[in-house]
């Protein structure tokens, strides 16, 4: 459990840990623009979006201890080669192939979760699995906050003791899970429109705020990926063994999660870059004091994710997560009424952030725990295929912000936070209209 959590941990951090960051890394790169920087955050986000399903089916046949123990090491590689960066250029490089070590570690992890316990922990052991994921949401401002404070570079190099101690645990204690021989390789082709669909819809949508929605370049990207997803479609329709197998979504758990999992994932990334976004840049807190403040959403995370399996013993899976995504949108309209020019941290930004950690350690777990109700040797696949929309969702958000935010106002961080209240709102709907008849 330890190992299994402390590599998920590190892959999700890495998606968030960066934001607090940009600035510091920019002067370190004299020449270099906002937009050009910025590709730091995107390379990871299209790249772990696009890989993360075509490396879970991987798995299932070459052995998912060998996909993680190989992910492990090429994150850790990786964060060093980002750390020592000499140019812009090799920094997103390193990024991009840093995506790719943890698109192979997060799914496999999941998918290691099942064989490892007894069924009657499942809940729990998910219920973790899916906690520490949110706890590295929300933490990512705060430590990079820290971190940042010594050196930027430290936000990457924290990676490598940490990956090199995983490596060696990994190898040790975890068990060795594959697919039995003369199983059917999966489709390239539906691997490839996949990762074509996935990528070209981020780029897309990372893209759009600065070329604008309606420029030609955006709309042809946002074609050519529409294209691709309906080629998806037709091999996981006609295939004999497509990437994304059709089966996944007969059970209602599983959607209701998919969709779920994406309108909750773009309304938490504007919560997590706007929160740090406006304290810096409205009421001009340090990183590291806009990190620290953010704290409080983490800490009240971990409390709700140490209990994830016990509540949903208790609670089932459906009425938590509807809790917590309807946590986050009053979070949103908190900040709408309450948050303004003059900085008022405890009477306005506090409170909602208490909501946020919150609805981090309540909807996460039960909506990953929905891989457990696929066959065992669909979980690692399942598992991909929630990450994967979590991961769409975060750059949906992500762009959102961006574009409603041009300039640091009030006004421009109110509409962020609608949106956010409406993501909130819709999950909470998906969750209902497709939650189980029966409940086992």
């Amino acid at each position: 459990m330890a190992v299994l959590g402390a590599v998920a941990f590190m892959a999700q951090l890495d998606f968030f840990v960066v934001n607090v960051a940009l600035d510091g890394i920019g002067q370190s790169y004299p020449g270099t623009s906002l937009a050009s920087v910025s590709w730091i955050l995107s390379a990871y986000a299209i790249v772990f979006a696009a890989v993360l399903v075509p490396a879970g089916r991987i798995a299932d046949h070459w052995g998912r201890k060998k996909m993680l123990l190989s992910g492990v090491a090429l994150f850790t590689l990786t964060s060093a080669v980002a750390a020592a960066a000499p140019s812009l250029g090799v920094l997103v490089g390193a990024r991009a192939l840093q995506a790719v070590g943890a698109a192979m570690i997060v799914p496999t992890s999941l998918g290691l979760l099942y064989p490892s316990f007894p069924k009657r922990q499942h809940t729990l052991v998910v219920g973790l699995w899916a906690g520490v994921g949110a706890i590295a949401a929300s933490a990512g401002p705060p430590v990079g906050g820290l971190l940042v404070t010594l050196d930027w570079r430290w936000i990457f190099l924290i990676n490598v003791p940490v990956g090199i101690a995983t490596l060696v645990a990994g190898a040790l204690l975890l068990p060795e899970v594959r697919q039995p021989r003369g199983a059917a390789v999966p489709d390239a082709a539906s691997a490839l429109a996949l990762l074509l669909a996935v990528s070209l819809l981020v780029l897309a949508t990372v893209q759009g705020p600065g070329w604008g929605w309606t420029d030609l370049r955006t709309v042809a990207l946002f074609a050519a990926a529409a294209l691709a997803a309906a080629a998806t479609v037709e091999r996981t329709l006609r295939a004999k063994a497509p990437v994304i197998e059709k089966q996944l979504f007969a059970g209602r758990q599983f959607t209701a999660a998919t969709a779920a999992l994406f309108l909750f994932s773009a309304g938490f990334a504007i919560v997590l870059l706007s929160t740090a976004l406006f304290m810096q840049e409205v009421w001009h807190f340090s990183p590291l004091r806009a990190g620290v403040s953010i704290a409080p959403a983490p800490l009240t995370s971990i409390a709700f994710a140490m209990n994830a399996g016990p509540i949903q013993h208790r609670l089932g899976r459906t009425a938590p997560a509807v809790t917590g995504t309807l946590a986050m949108a009053l979070a949103a309209g908190y900040w709408i009424a309450s948050v303004h020019t003059t900085p008022d941290y405890w009477g306005g930004m506090f409170p909602g952030l208490i909501l946020v950690g919150l609805a981090g350690g309540l909807t996460q777990a039960p909506l990953f725990a929905a891989a457990g109700t696929l066959a065992p040797e669909r979980a690692t696949t399942g598992s991909a295929v929630l990450n994967m929309s979590r991961q769409i969702g975060s750059a949906v958000g992500v762009a959102l912000l961006v574009a409603l935010t041009p300039q640091a106002t009030t006004t421009g961080f109110d509409h962020a936070w609608s949106v956010q209240a409406g993501a909130g709102i819709a999950a909470a709907g998906a969750l209902l209209a497709l939650r189980p008849r029966h409940t086992p």
